[in-house]
């Protein structure tokens, strides 16, 4: 099943009083624990990397092994940067492969917090990527919750929610009513009340970080109050500890393999458990159903230069890199030269990848990419041909569509 839109499936959730698992990453086991649970329940799953984790792995290289297993997972799935910390975060989350985006302004004041998150909205959106948005601060307790996320608890009010939501136009928001990042002693108790006026006043899916630790009826009434997606980590990260701590007992003199035997099954048992009390378990099929799927684009350009140096022409290619890959949108830019001047007859070729169709779109009347073009191309391309094209995974000559030509005209 492909990577789905993270709006269309928590938008399903929310429509029929359920909520799909957003769980953090922090090791290939943790990856695959994840997805097999969610296999095995055939529920939608989010893949969740947060920003305050990669202090433990390198993003950039994680990322290709997340996408990978999202791509080939038989269940639909969304890739989400979570608890991001700037623009610039959310930018290379999305050229990295991310499909959905929690801004984490919490730290600012009101105002601050609604600018910094529309200015991420407004880039996001133009990408065709849903972004969460969070009101109010859920503060960590103990262990690493308590590291990653200092301070007191702030919850959210019906009235800051609606302002917010208003005027960032955040797809999903994220609400403080009583949950903690990290460990807690004893069982939070939550304002549910808070929640439903919340619920009433912005009508949107509604996320719960710091989702450990709660009880079937504490999941229950999240979901019937508006709660479509929970976070869930500290309690995966214990599950995993305690293993190896059970393994370095029985086995002093074991490898660092051995020792990690038993991870991966101890948390994929309780991703699955989750799965099932939430009410995303057997979900895949009609979620599949109404989501549309997160395919790739590319654009592909072959054009000649004339009357143009050979430095002149690299030098064109390494702008075009370093400017237009800087677009939101933008994955990969590949700029080359033919290996003949035989052939096709075009010397040079650009293939410029994006995370979706509508960021092939806004490519195009991206101000960035139109001064390039007026500036470094209409002066110095000759015949060129240039166009767009969505992913067509299955081969048939109907999924492939023809885009606006994007390339100048001779």
């Amino acid at each position: 099943m492909p990577l789905v839109a993270m709006r269309d499936m928590l938008h399903h959730a929310y429509q029929n009083s359920y909520a799909v698992g957003a769980f953090d990453l922090v090791s290939l086991d943790f990856l695959e624990a994840v997805i097999g649970a969610a296999e095995r329940c055939r529920a939608p799953v989010i893949l969740s990397v947060a920003e305050p984790h990669f202090a433990h792995y390198d993003f950039e290289l994680m990322m290709p092994a997340v996408e990978a297993a999202a791509r080939r997972a038989e269940i639909p799935v969304a890739i989400q940067l979570d608890h991001g910390q700037s623009l610039e975060s959310a930018i290379e989350a999305i050229r990295l492969g991310c499909n959905g985006l929690m801004l984490d302004a919490t730290d600012l004041e009101l105002p601050d917090n609604i600018r910094a998150t529309a200015e991420v909205v407004e880039m996001a959106h133009a990408c065709g990527i849903p972004v969460v948005g969070e009101v109010g601060y859920v503060a960590g307790k103990e262990g690493e919750g308590a590291l990653q996320h200092p301070g007191e608890t702030a919850l959210t009010t019906p009235a800051e929610a609606r302002v917010f939501v208003e005027r960032t136009g955040v797809d999903f928001l994220a609400v403080s009513i009583g949950t903690v990042q990290g460990r807690l002693k004893g069982r939070p108790k939550l304002d549910f009340q808070r929640l439903k006026q919340i619920h009433k006043t912005v009508d949107i899916p509604l996320v719960i970080h710091g989702g450990s630790g709660l009880n079937e009826d504490q999941y229950r009434r999240l979901t019937a109050f508006g709660v479509a997606k929970i976070n869930y980590f500290t309690a995966l990260s214990d599950i995993a500890a305690e293993t190896m701590r059970a393994r370095v007992k029985s086995d002093r003199t074991g490898s660092f393999t051995d020792l990690k035997k038993g991870v991966k099954e101890a948390i994929g048992k309780e991703v699955e458990r989750c799965l099932r009390l939430w009410g995303t378990a057997g979900r895949a099929a009609e979620v599949l159903a109404r989501c549309r799927p997160c395919d790739p684009a590319e654009l592909l350009v072959a054009y000649n230069m004339e009357g143009v140096a050979e430095e002149q022409a690299s030098g064109v290619m390494l702008e075009a890199r370093r400017v237009l890959g800087r677009i939101p949108g933008v994955r990969e830019i590949f700029t080359g030269e033919a290996l003949t001047r035989e052939g096709s007859g075009y010397r040079f070729v650009w293939r410029v990848r994006f995370i979706n169709q509508e960021a092939a779109r806004a490519f195009q009347n991206h101000p960035r990419h139109q001064e390039f073009v007026r500036r470094r191309l209409q002066p110095q391309v000759g015949s060129h041909l240039a166009t767009a094209y969505r992913a067509a995974p299955d081969l048939s000559i109907d999924r492939g569509t023809h885009l606006q030509v994007i390339a100048p005209t001779s």
